[in-house]
């Protein structure tokens, strides 16, 4: 077993930085020790949407973001490195979970693909990565996402509580975790990503920070009726998306059908959007006891008071409330996920993916060990 500190890098669909992670794993525990948030450059953010969204690209320009994320991930470590006074002796792994930028688990060849080339991450900083977690679970017939549910219920189920972990992101996922019941998770589709696109667009914020905006909007009950219709939504598990599908473009078309609304309508119903779809799966899944938030939408006060009032009877709060932040849940569980790989341990869950087996995850790119010693 590879105990000791290992790293977990995240940059999710909300391309609102990359979120790094140190903690101490062995078999027994997970202790989280520090973390940062590492601004994403405003160029690079607008190059990765443009390619999410389907805009053609040279193999070149390909190249040259895969390069440029590689060394602002390393930049990353480097930085948390700096601010814990550690040196890359000290690390046993990094786990990094890339950029996303298309995932088509469906069809008749299902393939993801997550960018930020994980050898320039270990020439970089001298210390072992492992990356590209999706692309076996899909090898094997799975979805390829989400991968959290197997780290959720490492640390957070309950024996007699009927427990649900929800991510907020870019895009909303839940893990169930019942007592005595196969784990099981899947994407409910859009978390903050269609509020941050529309505020970035009408207003050059990344987001609506407290939900002020949405706030002084109301709901505009014809337009999330048109978008609930999103057959996503009522397709059965498991499941999953990305900006791939749930884009500005895909608002666009819903908008046309209602020119001249209010801005910050818009953004309103948006947020209504999220709470809907997420507590109607909630329900579908049978409901639970509690309902554990994280993510960047665990600080939106209107999506979460969404939730409350719409699963009346469940408990919502955050995994801060359990110990574990918020922000930092998805880079921690993919610095687990690391720690998995090394150790020879399965990464995935067949009961959420789908995929015909347990397998262990990802590819290792192994540090110099010279520059190590360094």
């Amino acid at each position: 077993m590879k105990s000791g500190r290992y790293i977990g890098v995240m940059s999710g669909t909300s391309l609102d930085g990359v979120d790094v992670v140190l903690a101490a794993i062995d078999e027994r525990m997970v202790a989280q020790q520090a973390s940062l948030t590492w601004p994403m450059p405003i160029p690079l953010k607008e190059a990765i949407l443009s390619v999410c969204q389907g805009q053609p690209l040279t193999l070149s320009q390909l190249g040259r973001l895969d390069s440029q994320l590689g060394k602002l991930f390393a930049a990353a470590v480097q930085a948390l490195l700096a601010q814990e006074h550690l040196s890359a002796k000290d690390i046993v792994a990094i786990g990094c979970h890339g950029q996303t930028v298309w995932h088509e688990p469906m069809g008749d060849e299902p393939h993801t693909l997550q960018i930020g080339d994980n050898n320039h991450i270990a020439a970089l900083t001298g210390i072992t990565v492992v990356g590209d977690f999706r692309r076996r679970d899909i090898a094997l017939g799975g979805q390829g996402a989400p991968l959290v549910p197997a780290f959720h219920h490492a640390l957070l189920a309950h024996p007699t509580e009927r427990r649900m972990v929800l991510n907020i992101g870019g895009i909303a996922n839940i893990s169930l975790l019942f007592p005595g019941m196969p784990v099981r998770g899947y994407d409910t589709g859009p978390g903050n990503m269609l509020m941050d696109a529309w505020i970035w667009r009408k207003l050059g914020k990344p987001y609506d920070k407290d939900a002020q905006w949405a706030s002084s909007g109301k709901v505009i009950l014809p337009l999330l009726q048109n978008m609930l219709s999103d057959p996503y939504f009522a397709a059965a598990a498991p499941k999953s998306t990305g900006r791939e599908y749930f884009n500005y473009g895909w608002l666009e078309r819903h908008l046309a059908h209602f020119p001249a609304l209010a801005p910050q309508d818009v953004e309103a119903t948006l947020a209504e959007l999220t709470a809907v779809t997420i507590s109607e799966q909630v329900l579908l899944s049978g409901g639970c006891d509690r309902l554990l938030v994280c993510g960047g939408g665990s600080r939106n006060p209107l999506v979460m008071a969404r939730l409350s009032a719409l699963l009346p009877g469940t408990e919502v709060t955050t995994t801060d409330e359990a110990g574990i932040s918020g922000d930092d849940m998805e880079a921690l569980a993919f610095a687990w996920l690391a720690w998995r790989t090394l150790a020879g341990l399965p990464g995935n869950l067949p009961s959420v993916t789908g995929a015909s087996q347990p397998s262990v995850l990802g590819a290792i790119f192994p540090a110099n060990p010279r520059q190590n010693q360094s």
